[in-house]
């Protein structure tokens, strides 16, 4: 039935969020879905090839409600691909800024799966998480983020973006600017403690 497939996809997806790690790209199920929209866009083309342009949908409803069903199909399974997609590549990105080397991860996993045994177990290890898209974006991510880390060597980038909820905050200053004059005193240590007013 139409859908099955970008509906397995959807559920792949769901399950991918709550991972630690990034399972194994669903190949089959992204070709299977893609091959359902070249049918349905071929449905489509042949239920409008008698009419030549000149289609008009109050004088055939029934064609025209075939047509619709077999559009919102199409959309219907276009927009799963690019969720599953977008949740995979939210996840790599992820792994990427919090240091991890996903490639040296796939690596290790491919090796561990070699070790563990012949037949089907070497043959599982060989096998990568990552299609090669994804191996060839992680890489161009990767270097990306090396580039743009690498302007601001002292800031540590990776750091959680939410504000601290203490009241007093220690501050590790990374340079001596001398004496710094606060609103509540004079700081000019290396370890100062401060306080915080955020506006929640």
């Amino acid at each position: 039935m139409y859908g099955d497939h970008a509906l397995k996809l959807i559920q792949h997806a769901k399950r991918t969020q709550a991972l630690a790690h990034l399972p194994h790209y669903q190949t089959e199920l992204v070709r299977e879905t893609t091959r359902e929209v070249r049918d349905l866009d071929k449905d489509v083309s042949n239920i409008l090839a008698p009419f030549q342009g000149s289609f008009n949908p109050s004088s055939e409803p029934a064609t025209a409600c075939s047509v619709l069903v077999n559009h919102l199909c199409m959309r219907r399974n276009k927009r799963c691909l690019l969720a599953y997609h977008r949740v995979r590549s939210d996840k790599l990105e992820e792994m990427c800024w919090s240091g991890k080397d996903v490639l040296d991860q796939e690596q290790q996993a491919g090796r561990q799966g070699n070790g563990e045994g012949s037949g089907m177990a070497s043959e599982v290890g060989n096998q990568s998480s990552l299609s090669p898209e994804e191996d060839e974006y992680v890489r161009q991510y990767g270097d990306m983020l090396a580039a743009y880390k690498g302007q601001w060597t002292d800031i540590d980038l990776t750091g959680s973006l939410e504000p601290p909820r203490d009241l007093f905050i220690d501050v590790r200053v990374l340079r001596d600017a001398g004496e710094i004059q606060t609103e509540y005193g004079y700081a000019c240590h290396s370890l100062t403690i401060l306080c915080q007013e955020w506006n929640y």
